[in-house]
């Protein structure tokens, strides 16, 4: 079988030429990748997604392809970034699904604009205070990352030298600094949080702060997966991701306890 192929154009987003691809056909859902990521951590999920809807990939400036545009990136502009990139694609409404770094973004940018994003899915976000410094994130990050699935690290490398060393920690002293809780109580977009029940960087404890604080958001949890769950355990995710994305119930509203579970059948 040949492998999947996603489709590459550029578009001019406030003077700066910005590089996303795209796939599939329907309703837009728009990918947003977590720090030292890219449109590559999503493989294993848009094949399937792109079956039944417009997908959207984009690299946040400073990563992937967007590696030369590091001194544009700010995690408290990057929402409106991503607002005014989804004006230049003419997205009038769309569903967002945001990884960690990007859980952030897609929350902050559907709160800003509630009547455009239909759907809000996080994955594995921050926004909840680590209470802890850089260097003392050093070693849960490096065991999430040895403890994901081997197949990821080849990807794992390529684009950690794209974003380089300096890029990453920049970021990351921005993602410890951050408290997004504020936000939380305002959203009023249909949210899906998803987690691997073994996160070692952002863990499970911080997906049910946010579960509970954001109103009606429900919380689906992966057995056997770490901080890129949806790498991890594709078909689990994506078999989640598209319930949600079709109006179905899925995981547990903040009313019940939050466990795994199998999905509506």
């Amino acid at each position: 079988m040949a492998a999947f192929q996603t489709h590459s154009q550029v578009v001019t987003v406030d003077g700066t030429p910005v590089r996303y691809e795209y796939a599939g056909e329907g309703e837009p859902v728009v990918f947003v990748h977590g720090l030292s990521g890219s449109t590559k951590w999503w493989a294993r999920n848009i094949p399937t997604i792109a079956q039944h809807y417009r997908v959207y990939l984009v690299d946040l400036p400073g990563f992937g392809a967007m590696r030369r545009f590091r001194r544009q990136f700010h995690l408290l502009r990057a929402p409106h970034w991503l607002d005014r990139l989804c004006q230049a694609l003419g997205l009038e409404t769309f569903s967002l699904v945001g990884h960690s770094m990007g859980g952030y973004v897609s929350l902050a940018l559907a709160a800003q604009r509630p009547e455009q994003v239909k759907r809000l899915v996080l994955v594995a976000s921050i926004g909840i205070p680590f209470e802890r410094s850089v260097a003392q994130l050093l070693w849960p990050t490096a065991l999430a990352l040895a403890r994901t699935t081997p197949a990821f690290w080849p990807t794992l490398l390529y684009d950690g030298v794209r974003a380089g060393t300096l890029m990453i920690l920049r970021a990351a002293h921005q993602i410890v600094a951050l408290d997004a809780r504020p936000l939380l109580p305002t959203l009023r977009t249909p949210t899906l949080l998803i987690w691997g029940a073994q996160d070692d960087l952002v863990p499970l404890s911080f997906g049910r702060q946010l579960h509970a604080a954001i109103p009606q958001a429900r919380l689906y949890v992966i057995e056997h997966a770490n901080h890129i769950c949806m790498y991890d355990q594709p078909q689990l995710f994506n078999e989640a991701l598209l319930a949600f994305l079709q109006g179905q119930q899925v995981g547990e509203l903040a009313t019940a306890p939050a466990t795994s579970q199998s999905l509506p059948r």
